[in-house]
């Protein structure tokens, strides 16, 4: 049940209008959320097993992936209550390792074993001894890691003694599996979520509009930017590198740059549209990356509930930067090399991290070389000086350079896409000018100033009704005539 979909959009329209013909104050309202979010989960996993050889069969695998966040769902709400009553030292740090161990342990069978295991084999050649993996080849639940860091977030949050444990089952129940969010976040924090269960809804006339404005955009940028370059190009040449010329290549990679960001940004703005629906806020999760000044600046604007996340709970459980200089950066490298884990079991993404906490531990070493000056706080305005212009520059192309690791199928595949661009031939017969012309569109508009989009929201909420049909109507008519036969699935789900 992909967002992009008709099906999603008859979907979210049913238990919008369902959802709000229920009794305020009856416990009705949360209770059909979450079973209709359970209903989501279960109909866009059996739909993907259908098409996969998948253990137990498309429906025993599916009963299984839903008893997984159901039964860690009630795991976490029990052990969050104990937390709550208990005192002992010992105790509440036992009741911490269960919920801990029982996500990282799903993670561990469902995501890493078969890494794992390779991993182990090939070292093991290295020296000589010969070791044959075994192994589960298990097919990925959809959205393990998202509900996976929002779970544990909520049982350490209880352990510090930062937020109380939740009161209602079904509001925990509900906040795990709320559906904009379950398959690719934002991730949310239960600080944030729990008390807006535990309130009746509220959406006025301006927040339903806003989600709709968030929804239509969101699609606009999945479908008209990030599909349109990821069939056009983007697949084609990562796939097959050595078929294309080092122009063809180096914009394949600046396609991918902006398809990544049109397509997660777009599910992001999908998601938050969706819950404003229903009367709920999730938290920001994009704000123009590439206009980022610095690789710290970038990820205080690209992935925030996952930036924020391990800075909150990885970072600053490592020591941050309490302990000197040199543990500060061997901090930053752990938190982002495990961050490239959490995106998928590959060396390709252990690399992508590894370069990105490399190079924040060069950015906070040249930030406070002495004699700098401090930097300016981001007002979110454009900035044209010479100086921020080489900045942006430099950050873009670092940021461009370490998403080939992050996107080739294999670090072979990376080295080949580096080798191509090394040739230096600039013919471009499969540069197409549909696809020219969209790239152009999604650069464009990631550097449109942002009150030119804001003006652009306030004047679509504050339409008539009979104005914002309209819009959302050609709207619908361009998605319709932009979209492939067969819609792409987002990126970050199959995280």
């Amino acid at each position: 049940m992909l967002f992009a979909s008709p099906v999603y959009g008859v979907f979210l329209l049913v238990t919008y209008a369902a959802f709000w013909a229920l009794r305020r104050r009856s416990f009705a309202r949360p209770l059909f959320l979450m079973l209709a979010s359970y209903v989501f989960y279960f109909v866009g996993t059996y739909e993907a097993a259908k098409e996969q050889a998948v253990p137990l069969g498309p429906l025993g695998w599916t009963l299984l992936c839903v008893a997984i966040i159901f039964v860690g769902s009630s795991l976490d709400f029990y052990v969050g209550r104990m937390l709550g009553r208990t005192e002992n030292a010992a105790t509440r740090k036992l009741l911490l390792l269960c919920s801990v161990v029982y996500y990282l342990g799903v993670l561990s069978v469902f995501k890493y074993f078969d890494f794992a295991v390779d991993s182990f084999a090939t070292v093991m050649g290295w020296v000589g001894i010969t070791v044959a993996p075994v192994h589960l080849r298990l097919v990925l639940p959809f959205g393990i890691s998202f509900f996976t860091f929002e779970t544990m977030s909520y049982t350490i949050d209880v352990y510090r003694r930062e937020i109380p444990p939740a009161d209602r089952y079904l509001d925990y129940l509900l906040f795990v599996c709320f559906f904009p969010h379950l398959v690719a976040g934002p991730i949310v924090r239960p600080k944030s979520m729990l008390p807006q269960l535990a309130a009746p809804p509220v959406a006025s006339d301006a927040t339903k509009a806003h989600g709709l404005f968030l929804i239509a955009t969101g699609l606009c940028k999945k479908i008209v930017i990030g599909d349109t370059l990821g069939l056009n190009l983007v697949n084609r040449v990562f796939d097959n590198p050595e078929r294309y010329s080092s122009l063809e290549v180096l914009v394949a990679v600046y396609a991918y740059a902006i398809k990544i960001y049109a397509d997660f940004s777009g599910y992001s703005d999908v998601a938050i549209g969706s819950a404003k629906l229903f009367g709920y806020e999730l938290p920001q999760n994009f704000d123009a990356p590439y206009v980022s000044r610095n690789l710290q600046e970038f990820w205080r604007r690209w992935h925030i509930s996952l930036s924020t996340w391990l800075r909150d709970y990885l970072y600053v459980t490592l020591g941050g930067n309490r302990h000197g200089t040199w543990k500060t950066y061997r901090n930053l490298m752990l938190t982002m090399v495990l961050g490239g884990l959490w995106h998928g079991a590959s060396w390709n993404f252990v690399i992508w991290g590894a370069l990105h906490g490399g190079a924040l531990a060069v950015n906070r070493a040249w930030q406070r070389r002495p004699g700098a000056r401090p930097e300016r706080a981001d007002d979110g305005r454009p900035r044209f000086t010479p100086a921020t212009l080489i900045s942006v520059f430099f950050t873009f192309h670092f940021v461009c350079f370490a998403w080939i690791f992050f996107r080739a199928p294999t670090f072979a595949h990376a080295t080949l896409m580096l080798a191509r661009m090394g040739k230096l031939t600039f013919d471009a017969p499969n540069l197409a000018p549909k696809v020219l012309a969209v790239l152009a569109l999604g650069i464009v508009s990631h550097f449109t100033p942002r009150t030119l989009f804001d003006r652009a929201r306030s004047g679509f909420i504050e339409s008539p009704a009979v104005v914002q049909g309209i819009a959302l109507a050609v709207c619908a008519y361009v998605l319709h005539f932009a979209a492939a036969a067969k819609a792409e699935p987002f990126i970050y789900g199959q995280f």
